[in-house]
């Protein structure tokens, strides 16, 4: 199973970097997104598929429908959670004015970041918890509060200028005032001395790693609420992760009309949460656990649109002329 674990990732890997993000610098079309975000859709599904096939021949019916279920359901919600990422992402190219056609480098080394931070962090996770089961009950409690807050400053945006990464990083380093193609550093001359520059891609390269460590240490723990099975916590964080570049793009143009997007994701947490924390009181069945987190998340994007389209609608009848 871990083998052929391996050999998919390597091979979706490989598609993501050479024909997904090969070739020469373009502008990602929606539709060129959307037919990528389905394939690895579709992929992770069949991975679903074929695991409970193997574990139904090997194991028997009853625990390949548990273990193909716990799949399911922590690829629903890390794959939610990722949207985060995405936002966060839109943010940071936006403020440091990066075109689309130079995003494609920084995707990939961040989709790669996370994909290695994340195993890391998972194998560390399990071994702890093992040793320590008491440590559910404080991963529940972060979550629970990580939710809580994603809820209360939900429309609150940071300041990048004050970011105390970019602030240092500004004062430890040589750094351009405007983007070099996708290069990370230049060469410049300066008083007859070639002296090295960072770019501002290098910086945004650093933040978009740094923010997938910070959503990597929020979204761990809520699949640890499904199950410790290091072996469905990995594949569906990655097989999550792998879709990632291909969702941003899609997203990239419509963010806008998600605003109630972030109240779902922190009252998935604030239930993940709780669902941990009562793990040994009463455990919530994983079908119950994936319909919530479905439903939560289905109810905000529809009632994002719903007042989108209202303020679409509204926004004519104010710019008329006489009103």
């Amino acid at each position: 199973m871990w083998a052929g674990f391996a050999g998919i990732v390597l091979l979706m890997l490989a598609i993501d970097l050479f024909v997904v993000g090969g070739g020469k610098q373009h502008r990602v079309s929606m539709r060129e997104a959307a037919a990528w975000s389905g394939i690895w859709v579709g992929v992770s599904f069949a991975f679903a598929g074929v695991l409970w096939w193997y574990l139904d021949g090997a194991a028997g019916r009853t625990f390949a429908n548990e273990t193909a279920l716990k799949f399911v359901t922590g690829y629903l919600i890390e794959k939610s959670l990722a949207v985060d990422n995405v936002f966060v992402w839109l943010m940071l190219f936006s403020f440091f004015a990066v075109p689309f056609e130079l995003q494609k480098r920084v995707l990939i080394y961040g989709v790669l970041g996370a994909i290695v931070m994340r195993t890391i962090m998972i194998f560390a996770g399990v071994w702890l918890i093992a040793k320590f089961h008491w440590l559910l009950y404080v991963f529940g409690a972060f979550l629970l509060i990580t939710g809580i807050k994603m809820w209360w400053f939900a429309e609150e945006k940071p300041d990048l200028a004050k970011n105390p990464v970019v602030k240092w990083i500004r004062g430890h380093m040589n750094v351009t005032n405007e983007l070099q193609g996708e290069r990370f550093f230049v060469m410049k001359e300066q008083s007859g001395n070639l002296v090295r520059y960072a770019t501002p891609l290098f910086l945004v390269l650093v933040l978009v790693e740094i923010t997938d460590l910070i959503f990597a240490v929020d979204s761990i723990p809520a699949i640890f609420a499904i199950t410790t099975d290091p072996f469905i916590v990995l594949t569906s964080n990655v097989f999550a992760i792998l879709g990632l570049r291909a969702m941003y793009f899609l997203l990239a143009d419509m963010a806008d009309r998600f605003s109630l997007l972030k109240y779902g994701l922190a009252v998935v947490l604030m239930f993940v949460g709780v669902k941990m924390m009562l793990i040994d009181v009463f455990k919530i069945p994983v079908l119950i656990s994936l319909g919530a987190v479905a439903t939560i998340i289905a109810t905000s994007i529809i009632l994002s649109l719903r007042k989108d389209a209202r303020e679409r609608l509204a926004t004519p009848a104010t710019d008329a002329p006489g009103t």
